[in-house]
């Protein structure tokens, strides 16, 4: 969740926390009273669906941490990067190490803490590689050259992107050719003067800017021009340009970019070129750009997920082995020189997955991924570290609300959370008991002695709380999901019929069964949220429903899935998404190739509205909360069908009516020539 979200609350907080505390010359304490905790407890629970850590908690704000867990394995990783930045030989230059836990214990939390270090101290580049974005394995090369662009586009710790920090190392130094006492840029600096000097020496006819650059950077580093391409010299250096950059990592990414744009750029074009081309020069395209930003700074590149069973190769090769290779591959052909600074890759797996599959394959392969020396194993949490962990996790949830506990792991007690330690947990396990023992009673007011009035204190507490942070909610596509899924099943054996708001028709339709689990062996998630089987007018309907709030790379997987109605048995497909998210789609990506191919053989996209979303929402959390509101499930279905809450709810009417084949107006964009995107998950951007 952002900061952002909480202000609502936060504001709400303090105004609360003034009203309930009285002025005492005796007692200058700024603890909050318990009525305020109770009632911020009550309307958020930081635990709650966040014990997974995703590629956005890598890259993004990150996740509460006791830098003092599994100490011993992130500074393994600072320590190999170390021993490759001054190392003089150039044997001891790439290194590779293994990490090895269970589910849950904290590996991607590991990973998570070493990123936001490097982003806070600086002096190297972070790449991250999750393999559960790799879907199609013949491909690998070519999806890996596309993480390693995209993770170099994030910001480092000179808050631009890692490329420009690359970039301006390159220029400064380059600055040197000319002055041998130059002054050097920050990184902002330069970016804020590069398009208008170079736009100022085009005006007056002087040698062109990047031309001078690339020739210089290649005068003070004699082995680059062994062993990289000028233009991948020439594209990173365009990065600093705010009008061009965008194009530069393109290019760089392999994809092709208009003909007149990569002219215009100096560089050459990508045209004509397939998957299967990219393919084959994607590890010398990589071992390049490796080789020239590492001559800057030390790169750490994370292999996470490999566990994951997404698809095999042509070979008959799964996800583990495939990575294995790659990073053997790259063990054995990134070369660098000993005035590098060198590559460590990092790749986290189960213990199983080391033993069964890894440490069985032939080649020199167990050698190469794990140059150290055996795996390193992560420890499961006791009670002391526990404590700390929630310690953590509360002290940001009450920062940004406003509150200050006595106690600061309350609503929880210390005896609890060391009982709880000593079943030795993993991270994941802990965070998810915390999010289901994150609870006060939400109301000083006694509860409504009459069910039905309960249920409707109960939608009223829950639709405040809903507002109050409805933007992480429309984020959140599991969430939307189970409360479709739920307002679903309360139609079960209803006769559906009629028109909706935009005029379609639904004729006569039962429900019968709403299926949670659409998932099938060889898919690492479900992609299709839940399904509805059901009868209309007479023949079988199976709906299969996707809600997608995210990024494209997840669209088009869940599209995919959505058109293969013979795989998951549907008679047709249903994306529910927000219609400002798919007018932002690109004409010419597989993501809207994929929607119209869903839309034309008679599946539907539905808008997710924030009004009709909002009712679903909270009468789930009503029956999730049934427990604390003193309720049945048979009085919450008895009331919800009483005010008719989901019998009368456009959007679920909607995904049950016939498919309106239509799609929102897509705009073209500056980028829409850039892209000659790809038919598959992992590369579709």
């Amino acid at each position: 969740m952002n900061n952002s979200d909480f202000a609502p609350i936060a504001r709400f907080y303090r105004i609360l926390r003034r009203l309930h505390r009285q002025p005492n010359p005796m007692n200058n304490s700024d603890f909050a009273p318990i009525a305020d905790l109770n009632a911020a407890i009550g309307s958020h629970n930081p635990f709650k669906k966040n014990a997974i850590v995703k590629a956005q908690d890598v890259w993004g704000k990150g996740f509460p941490d006791v830098e003092t867990l599994n100490a011993h394995v992130s500074d393994a990783v600072l320590q190999a990067m170390e021993q490759v930045k001054t190392s003089t030989s150039t044997q001891e230059k790439v290194i590779s190490v293994v990490f090895t836990a269970e589910k849950g214990v904290g590996k991607s939390h590991v990973i998570s803490r070493i990123r936001h270090r490097l982003e806070r101290e600086g002096g190297a580049l972070f790449v991250y590689a999750s393999a559960d974005e790799y879907v199609d394995l013949n491909l690998i090369k070519y999806q890996f050259q596309q993480s390693l662009v995209d993770s170099l586009r994030h910001k480092g710790s000179q808050g631009v992107m890692q490329w420009q920090e690359v970039a301006t190392a390159m220029a400064n130094e380059a600055s040197k050719a000319s002055n041998p006492d130059p002054q050097p840029f920050a990184p902002k600096q330069l970016i804020e003067k590069f398009d208008k000097v170079y736009a100022n020496r085009e005006s007056e006819k002087k040698q062109n800017l990047m031309d001078r650059l690339v020739d210089q950077v290649l005068m003070i580093k004699h082995d680059v021009l062994f062993h990289v391409d000028p233009d991948i010299v020439r594209a990173i250096l365009w990065t600093l340009s705010q009008k061009q950059g965008a194009y530069a990592i393109n290019w760089l990414s392999g994809k092709e970019i208009a003909s007149g744009k990569a002219e215009e750029l100096g560089l050459p074009s990508h045209a004509n070129k397939n998957n299967q081309d990219r393919e084959a020069e994607a590890l010398k395209t990589v071992g390049q750009i490796l080789y020239l930003v590492s001559q800057y700074n030390p790169v750490l590149i994370c292999f996470d997920e490999i566990d994951v069973i997404n698809d095999c190769d042509e070979a008959g090769n799964q996800t583990p082995e495939v990575i294995a290779d790659l990073v053997k591959r790259l063990y054995d052909t990134l070369y660098q020189s000993d005035r590098s600074l060198g590559v460590v890759m990092l790749t986290v797996m189960m213990p199983d997955t080391w033993s069964n599959t890894i440490r069985q394959l032939s080649g020199g392969i167990p050698d190469r991924v794990a140059s150290k020396g055996k795996p390193i194993a992560l420890s499961y949490m006791d009670g002391k570290s526990i404590i700390e962990l929630v310690k953590c996790w509360l002290q940001d949830f009450y920062a940004e609300v406003g509150l200050t506990p006595q106690d600061p792991i309350y609503p929880f007690e210390k005896e609890q959370l060391i009982e709880l330690g000593k079943e030795k947990p993993p991270v994941r396990k802990v965070l998810s008991w915390c999010a289901d023992n994150f609870k006060v009673a939400v109301a000083v007011d006694p509860l409504p002695k009459e069910p039905l009035e309960r249920c409707e204190f109960a939608l009223n507490q829950e639709k405040n709380a809903i507002l109050a942070i409805l933007d992480s909610f429309l984020e959140d596509n599991s969430a939307i999901a189970f409360a479709l899924s739920f307002g679903f099943e309360s139609l079960i054996g209803k006769n559906l019929e009629g028109e909706t708001s935009t005029g379609e028709v639904l004729n006569q339709l039962i429900i019968e069964e709403v299926i949670e689990d659409v998932k099938p062996e060889s898919d690492n998630k479900n992609w299709i949220n839940f399904k509805i089987i059901g009868q209309e007018s007479g023949k079988v309907v199976k709906i299969g429903v996707s809600v997608v709030q995210g990024k494209q790379r997840s669209l088009l997987a869940a599209l995919k899935r959505l058109n293969d109605w013979d795989k998951f048995e549907l008679t047709r497909g249903c994306l529910v998404r927000s219609r400002s998210l798919v007018e932002k789609m690109k004409k010419n990506s597989a993501s809207y190739k994929a929607l119209e191919e869903l839309l034309n053989k008679g599946g539907e996209y539905v808008e997710l509205i924030e009004e009709e979303i909002q009712p679903l929402l909270a009468i789930h959390a009503v029956y999730e909360k049934r427990e604390q509101y003193q309720l049945s499930a048979e009085q919450i279905l008895t009331f919800v069908e009483e005010k008719q809450i989901a019998f009368d709810n456009p959007l679920l009417r909607e995904i049950l009516s016939d498919p309106s084949g239509e799609i929102p107006e897509v705009e073209d964009d500056i980028f829409s020539e850039l892209a000659s995107e790809n038919t598959h998950d992992a590369v579709d951007d």
